[in-house]
């Protein structure tokens, strides 16, 4: 069974200083993605500032506005409150989610994180139970391995080791120190080092900064922030018993217009089930 999944941070549904209403260009950039499972972070489901700005969605929340017409199944967990609103991770879905978690992960009072655990099923009847985990990660080095150490901690107590995997969000983790604690302790791969697809034609930066694209290849990772010209490897989607087919980070700037992430967007086949 093949499937597209993709992790994008939407930054609120707004850009800029401002803090201009982009949530319509999210929506159409989610149509154009179309994927079959998104892991998104900082959807802020309700804003009460932003609802008497002209054409900002007045009915049901934001992830609702998103998930209309092309997502059946979806799960929320808020990370911050605060007097106007909340925000927090989510997974759209096209096959059904039968039970999700959100988890407290944050490592002090001035950042809240979180981590969303679903399980959806594959398949008619019974179908095959899939784990998906939404994550957002801290700005400071020792909160990231916190919190890694955490995800790792839960995913070996919660989730099967057979059991199919998908791990992703936007990790902060430029300096690759979360990428190893996952790797080692979880055996799960990055959907960049382990494409099976040619390797992308160079763009611009790459001639202009030639080290990007050997830094690229010995990394793995692909590069999604800032949108407007990608230059830190912030977002990834690991995964446990699927073939990563593809990979790309869509580029330009209608995708910079939406968020200050770019999606990163992975085509997965699920490996068989294991006796």
């Amino acid at each position: 069974m093949k499937l597209r999944v993709a992790t994008y941070n939407i930054h609120k549904g707004v850009t800029g200083i401002r803090g201009r209403p982009r949530i319509h260009d999210v929506r159409m950039a989610l149509d154009a993605i179309d994927a079959d499972i998104v892991f998104l972070q900082e959807v802020q489901d309700r804003n009460e500032r932003l609802a008497s700005h002209p054409g900002y969605p007045t009915s049901g929340t934001q992830l609702d506005f998103l998930a209309t017409g092309a997502y059946e199944h979806r799960a929320y967990g808020m990370n911050a409150a605060y007097p106007h609103g909340h925000h927090g991770n989510a997974i759209l879905s096209r096959h059904r989610i039968v039970t999700h978690t959100n988890h407290d992960i944050s490592d002090h009072v001035l950042e809240k994180r979180g981590l969303l655990h679903a399980v959806t099923r594959f398949g008619r009847g019974k179908g095959r139970e899939v784990h998906l985990i939404c994550v957002h990660f801290g700005l400071i080095k020792r909160s990231r391995l916190r919190q890694a150490t955490f995800l790792a901690d839960f995913v070996q107590r919660e989730v099967p080791v057979r059991a199919p995997l998908i791990i992703a969000g936007d990790f902060n983790d430029w300096q690759q120190r979360v990428d190893r604690v996952l790797r080692d302790r979880l055996g799960v791969e990055e959907v960049a080092v382990a494409s099976t697809s040619e390797t992308p034609d160079r763009g611009v930066l790459d001639w202009l900064l030639p080290w990007r694209t050997a830094s690229d290849t010995q990394a793995g990772v692909a590069r999604t922030f800032p949108s407007f010209a990608p230059w830190l490897t912030l977002d990834r989607i690991y995964v446990r018993g699927f073939q990563v087919l593809d990979m790309h980070v869509p580029k330009g700037m209608a995708w910079a217009r939406c968020s200050d992430h770019a999606p990163l967007i992975a085509e997965l086949e699920l490996r068989p089930a294991r006796a």
